[in-house]
């Protein structure tokens, strides 16, 4: 008796779903497009590449447009006896520093057996070498750094690169620089050096607004979905949640694409939506989870101090009361506090993780200040945090105090 079969009654094409798609046209992005056109052109006048920097959330196409048009771009400069482009494309997400970043691309320049170590140079040493490769490539070269904020403040290599020609270390080739980064404050951490050279051509890329993703889905489901496997009104239900949560059209993608694997997998005819809201329950439970995973015991304590106000019914709530919660449960749990500061870095990282939502409220000559509330239901992160064995027993008071407020 077989196990497996073969099940096709919901997906006609589920890759078409998939984070590795790349569609024929990009939805919803026109203005994005042609500003990145704008900017790309010098490229194809024959002249020295603009620096490009863009940002915003996860998921809102700055990887996909760019993919998509550097794509196009070198099929479209082909035509021009002067022009010799090459794009090198590097993910940095596990790389923390310029010399990290500098070693990534030497060892994706040169030839497989002549990479070089990862550690044991000079940073100087590093850079020189991938001066020598990328002379040896000649013409334009675009480097593409995704998620480039990994870097961090150790950001000598977006200093010297972009110039490199203009320093000496280059005599042909023509270097830009794109970076591309979902931290909005990325930028003001650089040296103001570095900021006057990255974001030479600055792209903001906003969320998408539910209208838009119900577009995107439609396209993507056209392909994806088999007919008449889908219910009336699931895509916007799913732009919707999208919208309201992130405006990520990846997450309107994921929502989708987990709804018709739960309807598949139950031998269910379509879609509904009632799979859509326990594929969005799946998900965030998952990501409270994987955040957690990442969260020293200080980050749980503070992101405890988040929930049990959201239990008190007391968030949005500043720092500085969010605080004073945390060193409560530090003596609850018998643990040293830490300086409100760093408690203020780890509610930052809970923010980063999309666990928490942050509110910037200005306040004139007083100063600015921050306040938090969960950017998750609470019963996720509340099953979540109940798997922390050091935090179970508190996890249980606040969930009586959750209940007596009806929270």
């Amino acid at each position: 008796m077989r196990r497996f079969e073969r099940k096709q009654r919901i997906f006609r094409n589920k890759d078409a779903l998939g984070e590795s798609y790349q569609p024929d046209r990009i939805e919803e992005r026109d203005d994005e497009i042609n500003q990145y056109m704008d900017a790309l052109q010098p490229i194809v006048d024959g002249w020295e590449p603009n620096n490009i920097f863009l940002y915003g959330n996860t998921g809102v196409g700055k990887t996909a447009v760019t993919d998509y048009l550097l794509e196009q771009l070198q099929t479209d400069v082909a035509q021009y006896d002067d022009v010799d482009l090459s794009v090198i494309s590097i993910n940095c997400k596990t790389l923390n520093s310029s010399y990290q970043v500098a070693v990534k691309l030497v060892n994706e320049l040169r030839p497989s057996g002549g990479e070089i170590s990862s550690t044991g140079y000079p940073q100087q040493t590093v850079f020189n070498k991938l001066y020598e490769e990328l002379e040896a490539i000649g013409g334009t070269v675009l480097v593409v750094l995704d998620e480039i904020d990994s870097i961090g403040d150790r950001d000598e290599l977006l200093y010297e690169l972009p110039r490199a020609q203009a320093n000496g270390n280059l005599e042909e080739t023509k270097v830009g620089l794109i970076g591309i980064s979902n931290d909005f404050t990325f930028r003001k951490q650089l040296d103001p050096r570095v900021q006057d050279t990255l974001c030479e051509r600055e792209l903001q890329f906003p969320p998408y607004e539910a209208p838009e993703l119900e577009n995107i889905l439609a396209s993507r489901a056209t392909i994806a979905i088999a007919d008449d496997a889908i219910d009336q009104g699931v895509l916007s239900f799913c732009a919707a949640l999208a919208a309201r949560d992130s405006g990520s059209a990846r997450q309107a993608l994921d929502l989708l694409r987990l709804a018709g694997e739960i309807a598949e997998n139950r031998d269910e005819d379509a879609i509904t939506q009632d799979h859509v809201e326990e594929a969005r329950s799946r998900f965030e439970q998952e990501r409270v989870e994987e955040g957690m995973r990442e969260l020293t015991a200080h980050g749980e304590l503070a992101l405890l101090a988040v929930v049990s106000k959201t239990a008190k019914e007391e968030t949005p709530c500043r720092t500085r009361a969010l605080y004073t919660e945390y060193k409560k449960l530090c003596e609850l749990t018998e643990t040293d506090s830490l300086t409100q500061r760093s408690v203020h870095s780890h509610l930052t990282d809970l923010r980063m993780l999309g666990i928490l939502t942050a509110y910037e409220n200005r306040n004139g000559s007083r100063g600015n200040y921050y306040s938090y509330e969960l950017d998750v239901p609470f019963d996720s992160a509340m099953e979540a945090m109940s798997d922390v064995s050091q935090l179970d027993n508190l996890c249980e008071r606040i969930r009586e105090i959750a209940v007596a407020n009806n929270v």
